[in-house]
This record gives C-alpha cells, sequence and structure tokens, in this order.
C-alpha cells in the first residue's frame, strides 16, 4: 500500500464499512476526492483483508465487506424462518437468472404453468429481480433480470459463477429426465463459463397476436446480428408488476 494514498484508502474502507449492503462502484467513486484511482484502492483494500475475519468481495458491478468463507460455519445461528419461498418463486427465480432479460410470458412457457402476481411481487421485495426494460414488440412487455443483491445473496461475484447442468446433476439437485435435454437446448442451463455469452448472443423472440412470447420459434438470423431491444420503463407506469 506504499503508492496509494492513506487518506483515500482510509475514506473507501470507512464507505464500506459504513454499509450492510453492496456499494456500487459509481457510488464508492462518488464517495471519493476527484482523482482518486478507485481500481488500485479497491484492489489494496481487498489483498489488505484477505487473510482477515472479513473479506472484501465482489457482487456484480458492487463490492462489501462479508465473513471470510472459512469461518461462517463457526458463526453461523440458527434462526426461524418467518417467510419460506414457494416452489414457484425459486423456480420462477431460477429461470429468471439463467434467461435474463426475461418477461412474464415467457417464465410462465418455460414453467408450462400460470405466474401468479403474487410471486413476481416476493422477488421484488427481496431485491432479487428488477425491471430491465420494455421489450420492443406489440404490447411492450417488461423485461426481468436479476439484481447484486442476488448475487451477493447466493455468494456469487457475476452471472457467469451460476452452476451448469452438469455441476447440479453431480450436486443431485437435478435428475437425467428426458425434459432435461429440450430445457437445457433453450438456454435454461448453461456452463457456467459460457452463462453470460450464451445470455448476451440470444437471438430476439417472436412475439404473437397477443404480444406473449413463443420461445420454441426464434428469429431466424439471415446473417444479420439479430439485436434485442428494449426501450426504458416510464417511471410513472404503474403496471410494472
Amino acid at each position: 500500500m506504499n503508492d496509494i494514498d492513506s487518506h483515500h484508502l482510509r475514506l473507501l474502507e470507512a464507505v464500506l464499512f459504513a454499509s450492510a449492503e453492496v456499494i456500487p462502484e459509481k457510488a464508492l467513486a462518488e464517495r471519493l476526492p476527484e482523482g482518486a484511482d478507485l481500481p488500485a484502492l479497491i484492489d489494496a483494500l481487498r489483498r489488505h483483508y484477505e487473510p482477515r475475519g472479513v473479506n472484501l468481495v465482489q457482487a456484480g458491478k458492487g463490492w462489501a465487506f462479508r465473513t471470510s468463507p472459512d469461518l461462517a460455519r463457526q458463526l453461523s445461528m440458527e434462526t426461524k424462518v418467518t417467510r419460506k419461498l414457494s416452489r414457484a418463486a425459486v423456480e420462477t427465480l431460477a429461470v429468471i437468472s439463467y434467461h435474463q432479460p426475461v418477461t412474464r410470458a415467457e417464465v410462465e412457457e418455460i414453467r408450462g404453468v400460470g405466474l401468479s402476481k403474487g410471486t413476481m411481487d416476493v422477488l421484488f421485495e427481496e431485491g432479487w429481480i428488477k425491471p430491465k426494460g420494455r421489450r420492443r414488440t406489440p404490447g411492450r412487455p417488461v423485461t426481468w433480470g436479476t439484481t447484486d443483491a442476488f448475487l451477493d445473496h447466493f455468494g456469487l461475484e457475476s452471472l457467469s459463477d451460476l452452476p451448469g447442468i452438469e455441476e447440479l446433476k453431480a450436486a443431485g439437485l437435478l435428475d437425467a429426465r428426458p425434459a432435461l435435454t429440450a430445457y437445457q437446448s433453450r438456454g435454461a442451463l448453461t456452463n457456467s463459463t459460457d452463462a453470460e455469452d450464451t445470455r448476451d448472443e440470444e437471438d430476439e423472440l417472436e412475439e404473437g397476436d397477443d404480444g406473449t412470447a413463443d420461445l420454441s420459434d426464434v428469429v431466424e438470423d439471415s446473417g444479420d446480428e439479430v439485436i434485442e431491444e428494449l426501450e426504458p420503463l416510464d417511471p410513472d407506469d404503474e403496471g410494472v408488476l
């Protein structure tokens, strides 16, 4: 830390300690004096706390202090869970995390059942999903994606750390069912190293007359790159959920 401004480093440390939530890098930069080298400061602070009881960890585009993983078991406490996610909420969260940005209609098509309004509300209130914009297709459906709070809660640095289908099978979370092959072919479960590339290169979906997406019919690429167009949400629009 010899080449790092000690005042800037102490200020960054204080800001991170004062917050229990993940702080985006943009917010950290706004707290530091003009000209402060944020990447260098974060790296120095991360290395400084690496062997300690708390570590500086990344969650998406943000940073936070968290208990060192090797001490987590000794610090764990049993508490009564007052609100448990329903199976529908867990499945919906999984679909959104692997398919994002995804519309409500697409979630219903993948799960094969209708989605109650309350299911999305629970995930939104937990801060794990958020609107990503509106798709420029008939009906202008809202698309959804996960948040940095989702990554932080599940101990992930980025979406590329999501487990792939082979990892889930090895952990006993999936069995060898014929439906899994079809599910994987839609991009639901990809290898963690290719997860973000698959999402970035996802073909734009055709929309039916009723504005709902048909995942089984994707746009045929004629050689030109297909780009999904999203428009920002209207803050006064009350129909997000």
